[in-house]
């Protein structure tokens, strides 16, 4: 469920545009305006902005938020001004394509997505960058991530509640053996396993590996793995279980100790907010003892502050 606030009397997407305009005249820009605008429409009414924008000033909206804006609060809106699947591929092209290569951003994006997600992510990278997405994990992965990963995006899967209960038994056995019975690992058997499950069936086979083994499949996944390869396969199992609980564990990382990892952060926030975010908020306070809002406003300041809040919703 979404978190993002809609007014009930909406402006229309033109009057949206000349009032973003407006707010970048002058002796710097009117960001509180900008937020204010931006922070509050839905997917749809961002991409009609984007368009009366383009018409009446034949310029690009994102182009002229990058650089009037700065810092953190540009990243989070310049991502934000896009669709959700548009996002997810300007995420992992810039965790691909960057000087310093961040493959747990695009694995985290790539693992935690559904099979419709990822075919739209797939077409909108192709569109805009040129190049197929397989062709850069290609160049940037390596190893049995590399394999999972290819496999993850190519592989299609159901999408329903429904499971197999004789392929789940069969899955079950395979991955004890291929991991826990025996010296060594057979990553293959975890790679085709995890990347042709739908998550219900998943979460079956780790219920039923817990009855036969008296033991996890996190927990195998974690004795038998390790690296690139292991944070994929765990970001597919914990995902297929319960998101939520999932992005909300990745909050409180890029939040607790020393610093906050801005990156992370922003890209959750975003990414998430008008998909599941009340769920996560919920699953936050259940885990942590405080709200998201309590520890986002802690973590951050300014215009950046205002906008992730905004984006997160009132805090009850």
């Amino acid at each position: 469920m979404s978190t993002v606030t809609i007014p009930p009397v909406q402006t229309s997407p033109r009057d949206d545009a000349m009032h973003l305009y407006r707010a970048f005249k002058g002796f710097g820009c009117d960001t509180e305006a900008i937020i204010n605008i931006l922070a509050h429409r839905d997917a749809t009414q961002r991409a009609l902005i984007q368009q009366e924008y383009r018409a009446m000033y034949s310029e690009d909206l994102n182009k002229r938020l990058s650089s009037e804006l700065s810092h953190n609060v540009k990243k989070a809106v310049s991502l934000w001004v896009h669709d959700p699947a548009a996002r997810d591929a300007t995420i992992v092209r810039q965790a691909l394509s960057v000087d310093i290569v961040d493959l747990k951003a695009a694995t985290e994006v790539i693992c935690s997505r559904t099979p419709s997600q990822i075919q739209q992510v797939k077409q909108i990278y192709f569109s805009t960058f040129g190049t197929y997405l397989e062709h850069d994990i290609e160049y940037q992965a390596s190893g049995d991530h590399k394999k999972l990963l290819l496999a993850y995006l190519s592989t299609p899967r159901y999408e329903g509640p429904e499971v197999d209960k004789l392929m789940v038994e069969k899955d079950a056995k395979a991955l004890f053996k291929a991991g826990e019975k025996k010296l060594g690992t057979d990553e293959d058997t975890f790679i085709h396993i995890f990347s042709g499950r739908s998550r219900a069936q998943l979460v079956a086979v780790d219920s039923a590996y817990h009855n036969f083994y008296g033991n996890s499949l996190k927990k195998a996944v974690k004795k038998e793995t390790s690296g690139n390869f292991e944070f994929a396969l765990l970001t597919i199992l914990q995902c297929a279980h319960n998101p939520g609980k999932y992005f909300a564990k990745v909050l409180h990382n890029a939040m607790k100790g020393l610093g906050t990892n801005d990156t992370t952060l922003i890209r959750i926030v975003v990414t998430r907010a008008e998909i599941d975010m009340q769920y996560i908020k919920a699953e936050y306070q259940k885990k942590y003892g405080k709200t998201l809002n309590d520890a986002v406003h802690s973590e951050t300041s300014g215009h950046y502050r205002a906008f992730l809040l905004a984006l997160l919703g009132p805090s009850h």
